[in-house]
């Protein structure tokens, strides 16, 4: 467990801001919205595929929502055809990662979205 990405991503996190990062789950597009709503996250890894809202609906979504806006999306999806990459972009994410990906952009996409969200709300 020490080595895998998710862990290097939340000690990076933990440490470059000393503060706790929590990670929720969710496995379909409806259920993604109820925690997103419910922990008002700073930043969203959302897969294109999901059963019920797809994540593409699920970004259409949160970007519509003045009080969600400001939540940084992330796609990782193995969808990348260019008409399906400029969908996502067009609606609203940050960033359009293609599987397989390497976890080490992954963590510089993620720290470089926090970063700009922190120095934005003055942190």
């Amino acid at each position: 467990f020490p080595h895998s990405p998710a862990y290097a991503l939340l000690q990076w996190v933990s440490w470059a801001r000393r503060c706790v990062l929590e990670t929720v789950i969710a496995e379909r597009g409806e259920d993604a919205l109820d925690l997103i709503y419910h922990y008002r996250p700073d930043l969203v890894l959302l897969d294109i595929t999901l059963p019920g809202i797809d994540g593409y609906e699920v970004c259409e979504i949160i970007r519509l929502d003045p009080n969600f806006r400001d939540v940084k999306i992330i796609f990782l999806t193995a969808k990348g055809r260019e008409v399906e990459i400029a969908k996502g972009l067009g609606l609203g994410a940050d960033v359009y990662i293609i599987k397989p990906f390497s976890n080490t952009a992954l963590v510089a996409k993620v720290k470089d979205l926090l970063e700009t969200t922190y120095e934005e709300a003055g942190g």
